[in-house]
């Protein structure tokens, strides 16, 4: 039993450090991206990226709380109260989620264009495009 139970962990940790990985392989494509597209100066990027991360990292956080609000609820199971209150979380995560945008976007104007704010976006948006297709090209070999 002990055996297995030490295979069962070290195969997990194996799969979440290939996991862990992948994601920063994943961060570090997207950072090298970002920048080439993006044509940041020197002086642009060192003020740049410490702001993003830290809006990404904050956006993140507020994604999964909405996650896992959302992946508890037994619709069929709660009463219109707690229905309400859910709401009401929902809209004040949505709410906190538009402020961090709002304040991204006032630190990043300090720094950078309007015009490279406004292609943030897109880059990222074209950056999942390309990941996506990768995956797919990937998956049929």
């Amino acid at each position: 039993m002990k055996t297995l139970t030490s295979i069962l962990f070290i195969l997990s940790f194996s799969l979440l450090t290939v996991a862990q990985g992948n994601m920063d392989k994943i961060k570090a494509l997207k950072i090298a991206f970002i920048t080439e597209k993006l044509n940041l100066s020197e002086k642009e990027a060192q003020q740049f990226w410490p702001i993003y991360n830290s809006y990404q990292e904050d956006m993140s956080t507020l994604k999964r709380q909405a996650y896992n609000t959302r992946k508890n609820i037994d619709i069929n199971a709660i009463s219109d109260d707690e229905a309400t209150q859910i709401l009401k979380e929902m809209r004040i995560n949505d709410n906190k989620r538009q402020a961090l945008e709002n304040e991204f976007i006032d630190k990043l104007s300090r720094v950078i264009s309007a015009k490279k704010i406004i292609q943030i976006h897109k880059l990222e948006d074209d950056f999942k495009r390309k990941m996506f297709e990768e995956y797919k090209k990937r998956g049929r070999q």
